[in-house]
């Protein structure tokens, strides 16, 4: 058994689709009409056949009430690791990212926290 996808609810596919591709540097990988929506998933460009990120739409209430619960206490949807998280920083902040933490040392990890612009706070971790 091993992990095939994981969802983060955004308010705006489109959008997170920008966002996820042109900042963060992931790549389309599906894209199926679904009415409104679209079955859309993004893939690390590393890794094309690993793990997919589904931009799922917060339309259900329960989802915006967590989604904006999370992001109120300041506490990340999910992570996402990186070779170096001070020079993802650096080039995250370039391109206007908002971030709700600077690069952190925990032990052996080091960590910062990005507003995705679609409602999520995202933690970039780096393992030493």
């Amino acid at each position: 058994m091993r992990i095939h996808l994981s969802s983060v609810y955004v308010d705006d596919q489109d959008k997170a689709l920008r966002f996820y591709t042109e900042v963060l540097g992931f790549v389309k990988k599906v894209e199926v009409p679904l009415g409104e929506d679209r079955w859309l998933t993004v893939v690390s460009p590393q890794d094309p056949d690993g793990t997919e990120l589904l931009l799922e739409p917060d339309r259900h209430p329960a989802a915006k009430a967590f989604k904006s619960s999370l992001f109120a206490d300041g506490i990340p949807l999910t992570a996402f690791q990186v070779d170096d998280v001070a020079a993802e920083f650096a080039r995250l902040q370039g391109l206007g990212v908002r971030f709700a933490q600077e690069p952190q040392a925990f032990g052996p990890v080091t960590t910062a926290v990005l507003d995705d612009t679609c409602g999520n706070l995202i933690q970039i971790v780096q393992h030493h």
